[in-house]
């Protein structure tokens, strides 16, 4: 029976698809033009910044480096000693006549008959321009005239010696120490020590530092640089990514017209472009692949988005600007979450575009650092049904980015052993580090929105898994039932390429409901019990019949089973008629079936939207049929399962399974080669005769 809304959702989920894509390509193009943006609306690039990536020249140029000659003109102009000016006579003859006062004023003291020579100690004490100690003091003041007069005439004569060689502030010092060096041979020690203390104050430096003579020497030292200039070919490295830039940088990267004051268009255009070339191959790639289940559920598609993008820009803002964190970044763990949630193709297709967006503009090892590894962890994962397999993508991880890196980075930047080893535990961080957020990722992700990861599906198709022990104590016919079916159903998704995993415990599920009312479903029913349907009228046994499968939704979000189950459980049976109750409403209605109302006997679907749960659809009428009809040969048998494909067909329950006619030729083998093995012809033993009085009976051996 045709669905008129079918086109309809077909045509949403198109759209959809559509704008999720255009949206993310919006998204990727943010990433990498916005972190850009803000960055210099906080910061322009100025000397002291730290690169954040490689900066090469794009062509041949020479140019006149003004930083660098300016650079080499200031260091030529700090070399130049400061200039002094020639001793200043004023200054001597100023000191010199200070020290005659100062002897005037000692010559009156001692002149005076009527102070004691307390007094006069006291009153020289007083004088500032006296440092004398106690002792030279009072030999001053008791020498004799004649000594005296001496000592005065050679304290003038040597200060005015002194202060005519040129004395500059720092060389006072070492003048006053020298004094002793001038003074006449023909004075005494005593008469010596006295001059030296009466000087000694009085030398001062005479020689000043003069502004405008050094500002002229430096001015000539200056003009004597050349201007300096500065090469690079094409594709030279200017600026490091990770070096701290000084003026001569800046100048250079102005130069060749690589930095300026806001985002460059040129910039911006090749972020577009690499943005629509991954958008095209993306769209192209998944355009083909229609066969894809995770395509057809927008849940999944919206996850799949939200982490391409919340990968994509935790690298654009974090990688800029540092120089061990991109090496640490762990961008693969990306593709082993998608690879966790939706298999192996979507990782490895995820990781190639998000690699390439992630490294784009930054330094050339960086695409292949993300991408090889990424690649080789998602291909050492596999369908993740193991914990180890975690482990060993992460190794792999690790191996392939300190492989890249020795092919790549080492050689290229010769770090020292130190900076190497710091790339390699980066490296090796790095792969443990996406391995682990891939493992805590999706078990998250898969508890909090329901998607179905294998570790997930292998947990709950645990025998002692509390619904499944349920199961099993309540409707233990069901149960088995669920098995053969699972068994079925398993074998013939590997045989097509579908998802042989989820099928398994789809179909291990998709009777669950059953539990709540076994005694009511004929397998569950012991033989020579009454048949409760037989009671009932015909709508009312569909309508518990039909039941089990809101029961069984019920049940599976009561134990959090992954979403992906509940639609193994509505579509099991799709929009199918329970046959047996409307056969006997049509006979009980003499045939009329304008008497009946349909929909009290139909399921309420949906119609089967994957190949998974198509196969349960197919494989759960196959083997309820062949349990029934207990076909004899090999051609009853391939009747039987054709005939329910067939069934299925004319129904228009797999118009949205993208099934073709290969799968179902494939299926239908698959079928017969499981269900040849279960409900083979056996031997017929003969009726066991009767034991004679004269033979042995076995017995079990003692211990």
């Amino acid at each position: 029976m045709d669905n008129p809304s079918a086109p309809r959702l077909t045509a949403r989920l198109s759209a959809f698809r559509l704008i999720l894509l255009t949206l993310v390509s919006a998204a990727a193009f943010a990433a990498l033009t916005l972190p850009e943006v803000l960055r210099s609306a906080q910061s322009q690039l100025t000397a002291g910044d730290v690169a954040s990536r490689d900066y090469r020249s794009p062509t041949n140029i020479t140019f006149e480096s003004a930083a660098l000659t300016q650079q080499r003109r200031d260091a030529a102009a700090s070399a130049v000693p400061l200039v002094y000016s020639p001793p200043d006579p004023s200054i001597l003859r100023g000191q010199v006549e200070s020290l005659r006062i100062a002897l005037n004023v000692v010559t009156r003291i001692r002149a005076d008959s009527s102070a004691t020579l307390e007094q006069k100690r006291a009153e020289l004490i007083s004088r500032a321009e006296f440092q004398l100690s106690d002792d030279s003091l009072t030999k001053l003041l008791t020498m004799s005239g004649t000594r005296y007069d001496v000592v005065q005439a050679e304290s003038l004569a040597l200060l005015e010696e002194t202060m005519r060689a040129p004395i500059r502030t720092f060389e006072v010092g070492t003048a006053r120490v020298n004094l002793p060096a001038h003074i006449s041979l023909a004075l005494d020690e005593t008469q010596a020590a006295l001059v030296v203390e009466l000087v000694t104050p009085f030398v001062t430096a005479n020689s000043l530092e003069s502004p405008a003579l050094t500002e002229a020497a430096r001015e000539e030292a200056r003009k004597n640089i050349s201007p300096v200039t500065r090469s690079f070919r094409a594709n030279e490295i200017v600026v490091r990514g990770g070096q701290v830039i000084d003026e001569v940088d800046i100048e250079s990267l102005q130069a060749l017209g690589l930095i300026q004051s806001g985002p460059r268009n040129l910039d911006l255009v090749g972020a577009g472009a690499v943005t629509i070339l991954c958008t095209v191959f993306s769209g192209l790639y998944f355009y083909r692949r229609k066969r894809l289940g995770f395509l057809y559920e927008a849940r999944s598609l919206l996850v799949m988005a939200f982490l391409f993008i919340i990968f994509l820009l935790g690298a654009r803002f974090v990688v800029p600007g540092n120089v061990l964190l991109p090496y640490i970044y762990p961008l693969p763990a990306l593709g082993l979450l998608l690879a966790a949630l939706f298999g192996m193709e979507a990782g490895i297709i995820v990781s190639l575009v998000v690699c390439i967006l992630a490294a784009y503009g930054f330094s050339a090892d960086l695409l292949p650092y993300y991408l090889l590894p990424s690649l080789c962890g998602v291909l050492a994962l596999g369908s993740g049904r193991r914990f180890g397999s975690f482990i060993l993508a992460g190794a792999a991880i690790s191996g392939a980015a300190l492989a890249v890196l020795l092919a790549y980075r080492i050689p290229v930047g010769a770090p020292d052993l130190l900076g190497a080893a710091q790339l390699s535990a980066s490296a090796l961080l790095n792969g443990f580090l996406s391995a682990g957020v891939a493992l805590l990722g999706q078990y998250f992700v898969s508890q909090s929105l329901g998607l179905a990861t294998a570790l997930h599906l292998l947990d709950i198709s645990r025998p002692d898994y509390p619904l499944l022990q349920q199961f099993l104590r309540n409707a233990p016919g069901t149960y088995q039932h669920s098995l053969q079916v699972a068994n079925l159903a398993e074998q013939a998704a590997e045989a097509i390429g579908a998802d042989a995993l989820l099928t398994r415990v789809g179909a291990l599920y998709h009777d669950v409901g059953k539990s709540a009312k076994a005694p009511f479903f004929i397998e569950n029913q012991a033989p020579g019990q009454m048949n409760t349907h037989q009671d009932m009228l015909p709508q009312d046994a569909a309508a518990a019949i039909i039941q089990h499968v809101h029961d069984g939704i019920t049940l599976a979000r009561k134990h959090r089973l992954p979403r992906r189950i509940d639609d193994f459980i509505l579509e099991h049976h799709g929009t199918m008629l329970t046959r047996y109750q409307y056969n006997q409403a049509l006979e009980k209605a003499n045939g009329d079936a304008t008497q009946i109302d349909l929909a009290l006997f139909r399921y309420p679907g949906p119609r089967p939207r994957s190949r998974e749960t198509a196969l349960l659809m197919l494989a759960d009428g196959a083997e309820a049929r062949a349990r029934a009809m207990t076909p004899k040969n090999e051609e009853e048998l391939r009747a039987l399962v054709r005939g329910v494909i067939e069934r299925a067909q004319q129904e228009g329950q797999l118009d949205h399974t993208s099934l073709t006619l290969s799968d179902l030729n494939t299926i239908i083998e698959s079928f017969m080669s499981t269900l040849r093995g279960t409900y083979h012809a056996r031997i017929q033993y003969p009726a066991a005769e009767p034991m004679l009085a004269t033979e042995p009976i076995a017995t079990a051996p003692r211990k």
